[in-house]
């Protein structure tokens, strides 16, 4: 597994858990849960929230020489359906005509009680 290039961004801040914000192995690129934990957004709704997700995922892939063409699949995980027909809306303005497979999970809650949503992401570079 010596192919394998586990990265931190510092324009998405210090990573203070045990963890790296992607691994790529050969040409996939596989993205951390990213959430707004820390950012303006973290206080707002999941709409809002899935917005600076998408802009820390942005900034990364924009890093590696990539663009959301290349998304193959995203996990999202959120607290509550009550907001869906908003993330619909980032969901599919963030993607344009470059759906991926996708998977929604609700859970009881994630690792801040004021965040509603969390999303990891595939990309292939």
């Amino acid at each position: 597994m010596n192919n394998l290039l586990r990265k931190n961004y510092p324009e998405l801040g210090e990573v203070k858990a045990p963890f790296v914000h992607s691994v790529k192995h050969g040409n996939t690129l596989y993205i951390s849960g990213l959430t707004a934990f820390g950012t303006a957004a973290q206080q707002k709704g999941m709409a809002e929230q899935a917005e600076e997700i998408f802009s820390q995922m942005r900034k990364i892939i924009t890093l590696e020489g990539a663009d959301f063409s290349a998304l193959i699949k995203v996990t999202i995980f959120i607290t509550s359906f009550a907001e869906i027909d908003e993330l619909r809306k980032v969901l599919y303005r963030n993607y344009g005509d470059h759906l991926p497979a996708s998977s929604l999970v609700e859970v009881s809650r994630l690792f801040s009680p004021d965040l509603s949503i969390e999303i990891e992401a595939i990309f292939g570079l």
